[in-house]
C-alpha cells in the first residue's frame, strides 16, 4: 500500500469493505493470490459484525449434494437459481475443509466417538450442519479475523466507514472513507472532505439491513451501506423485497436469536392456550421453512396473546449452554421461552455473478449485501455462512490483477451547518417505524405505497443535510433510507406472494352511496 502525500489518497491492490466471514474470505483469497489487501470495517470489535451473531451453524452438502440442492429450492418456494446453487455445492465442502478446519482449525462439536457432530435445522431433510454449540458465528469469525490480521499482505482498519464509491465511466476505483490511516491521524486535523482510497478492485461485504427494523438479530449498524453505495453508483440490485424474518427470537426487550437447531433437536412451539400449532400450518410442523413458521408464530401471537418455544424435550442447559445463559440472564428460568418473529436476513441485494462481480467493472459484492441467487425468496437455515465463505473466496481470487487508477473523486463537503440535535436518531426511529408497519411479515399494496411516500420525504430531508456535511451517522441514515426505498419499490413491483414477500389483499373500502 502507498499513500499519495499530495492528496492524502491511498492506493491498494484490493480493497475489501466489511469484516464478516465473506469479507475475511475475500481478503484471504486475494492475499494468497499475491494481492496487497486493505480491509475496512465499521466494527470496533468482532461482535459488531453480523457473522459474530450467527448461531446455528454452517451447512455442508451432507450425504448427497443433490439433496441439499432440493432443500434449498424447496425452502425458497421454488425461486432459487439452480445454477447458483450448483456453484455453492461445487465449492462448499472444499471451502469448509480448507479454510475452517485445516487453516483456522475451528473446533466444531464432535460426538462421543470423536466424529464431527452434524445437526439438523428447519427445512433440511437430513443432519448436515456443522456447529459449535449454538454460537458458530462467533467461533468462526474471531479466529478468522485473528488469522487475517496476522497476514503480512492484509491490513485491517477498524472503526472506518466507506461513505461513497469512487466511479468513472462505469468502473469503480475505490471508496471515500471517513478516516485517514491511523498513522496520519495525529499529523493534523481530520480531512473534512473524506479520505480517498483507490483500489484495483473493490469488494463490498457490508452485511445486511437489520437497522431498518426496530427488532432485528443483526448488529445495530447494519444499515445496508454497501447496497446503497452500489445502487447510487448505478449497480444492479435484485430481490430486495425478500426480507427474511426469523420465527424464534426472544419476544422481550433486547431480542436475541433462538437458533433453529433448538427445533431441529426437538423443541416445539406452543401458543397462549398451551397448544402446539405448527401441524395446522405445514406438514413439517416446526421444521417448515422460515417464512411459513414466522407467519404462523405471528398469527398465533395475535390470536392467543403469545407463543413460547418449549425446550423441555431437550437437555437444554447441556446442549445449548450459550442460549440457556442468555435466557437465565433475562430471568427465564423454566422451559418455555417467549418468542416472536424478528428481522433476520436480506435474501436479495447487489446482483452478482458466480464470482461476485457486479454490473459495475471492478466492483464485487459478497455475503448478505449480495444477491447470488442461491436464496431466492427465502433462505434455507445455515446457508448464509456457507454462501459468504464460498463467494468471498471466489471474489477474492477474481478481483486480483488490476492496478489502482487515480481518478477524480467526489468531493464530500463539510461546512458544519447547524444540525438539529438528535436529527439522525429521530429520523432513524421514523424509518424503522415505517418499515415495521408497512414492510414487515405481510405487505398490503396500499401500505407499500404509503411507505414509499414517507420514505421519499425522509430521504429528501436527509439529503438536504448530507450535501453539506460529512458525518458517519448521516451517511448511515442516507444508506438506510435508500435501501428502504429500494425494498418498497421491489415490493410494489412484485404482486405475487413468494417466500418472505407475502402480499395480502387490501381491506375493501366502503364508499357512501353515490360516490
Amino acid at each position: 500500500m502507498s499513500t499519495d502525500n499530495s492528496s492524502t489518497a491511498e492506493t491498494v491492490d484490493t480493497l475489501v469493505v466489511g469484516s464478516g466471514i465473506a469479507g475475511c474470505a475475500a481478503a484471504l483469497a486475494g492475499a494468497h493470490e499475491g494481492s496487497d489487501v486493505l480491509l475496512l470495517t465499521k466494527a470496533k470489535r468482532p461482535a459488531d459484525a453480523s457473522t459474530d451473531w450467527a448461531q446455528g451453524g454452517i451447512s455442508t452438502t451432507g450425504s448427497d449434494p443433490e439433496t441439499l440442492k432440493r432443500d434449498i429450492i424447496d425452502a425458497s418456494d421454488g425461486t432459487a437459481d439452480p445454477e447458483a446453487i450448483d456453484v455453492l455445492l461445487e465449492d462448499a465442502d472444499a471451502a469448509v475443509e480448507d479454510v475452517l478446519i485445516d487453516t483456522l482449525e475451528i473446533e466444531f462439536d464432535r460426538d462421543d466417538g470423536g466424529d464431527l457432530d452434524y445437526t439438523r435445522e428447519a427445512a433440511h431433510s437430513e443432519r448436515r450442519i456443522l456447529h459449535v454449540d449454538a454460537a458458530t458465528g462467533t467461533h468462526i469469525l474471531r479466529p478468522f479475523l485473528h488469522y487475517v490480521d496476522s497476514h503480512d499482505r492484509i491490513e485491517i482498519r477498524q472503526d472506518t466507514a466507506a461513505l461513497e464509491l469512487i466511479t468513472h465511466e462505469g468502473r469503480v476505483h475505490g471508496v471515500i472513507s471517513d478516516r485517514k490511516p491511523p498513522e496520519d491521524d495525529s499529523s493534523g486535523p481530520k480531512a473534512p472532505t473524506g479520505h480517498p482510497i483507490y483500489a484495483g478492485s473493490t469488494v463490498l461485504a457490508t452485511g445486511g439491513v437489520g437497522a431498518l427494523y426496530s427488532r432485528s438479530t443483526n448488529p445495530s449498524d447494519a444499515t445496508g451501506d454497501g447496497i446503497a453505495m452500489a445502487a447510487l453508483a448505478g449497480a444492479d440490485v435484485a430481490d430486495l423485497e425478500y426480507v427474511q424474518f426469523h420465527p424464534t427470537a426472544y419476544a422481550g426487550d433486547d431480542p436475541f436469536l433462538l437458533s433453529e437447531a433448538l427445533r431441529g433437536e426437538g423443541a416445539v412451539l406452543c401458543n397462549g392456550n398451551g397448544e402446539r400449532f405448527m401441524d395446522d400450518y405445514h406438514p413439517d410442523a416446526e421444521l417448515a421453512p422460515r417464512d411459513v413458521v414466522a407467519r404462523a408464530v405471528d398469527a398465533e401471537r395475535e390470536t392467543t396473546g403469545e407463543v413460547v418455544l418449549d425446550v423441555s424435550p431437550l437437555e437444554f442447559e447441556a446442549e445449548f449452554p450459550n442460549i440457556a445463559t442468555k435466557c437465565r440472564d433475562r430471568g427465564i428460568e423454566g422451559n418455555e421461552i417467549p418468542v416472536a418473529p424478528c428481522e433476520h436476513f436480506l435474501c436479495g441485494g447487489i446482483d452478482v455473478d458466480d464470482c461476485g462481480q457486479t454490473s459495475l467493472d471492478r466492483l464485487y459484492a459478497v455475503g448478505e449485501c449480495a444477491r447470488t441467487g442461491v436464496h431466492g425468496a427465502n433462505r434455507l437455515a445455515s446457508t448464509s455462512l456457507l454462501e459468504g465463505l464460498v463467494w468471498g473466496l471466489r471474489a477474492g481470487v477474481d478481483a486480483v490483477g488490476h492496478d489502482p487508477e487515480v481518478v477524480e473523486a467526489p468531493e464530500l463537503l463539510d461546512s458544519d451547518p447547524d444540525l438539529p440535535e438528535r436529527f439522525a436518531a429521530e429520523k432513524s426511529i421514523r424509518l424503522r417505524r415505517t418499515m415495521d408497519d408497512y414492510l414487515g411479515l405481510e405487505r398490503d399494496p396500499e401500505e407499500i405505497a404509503r411507505a414509499s411516500a414517507v420514505l421519499r420525504r425522509l430521504k429528501g430531508e436527509v439529503d438536504a443535510y448530507i450535501r453539506t456535511r460529512t458525518a458517519r451517522d448521516l451517511y448511515e441514515l442516507r444508506n438506510a433510507s435508500v435501501v428502504a426505498l429500494l425494498i418498497a419499490r421491489a415490493a410494489s413491483e412484485n404482486t405475487e406472494s413468494k417466500g418472505c414477500h407475502y402480499v395480502v389483499d387490501p381491506e375493501p373500502v366502503e364508499h357512501p352511496a353515490g360516490d
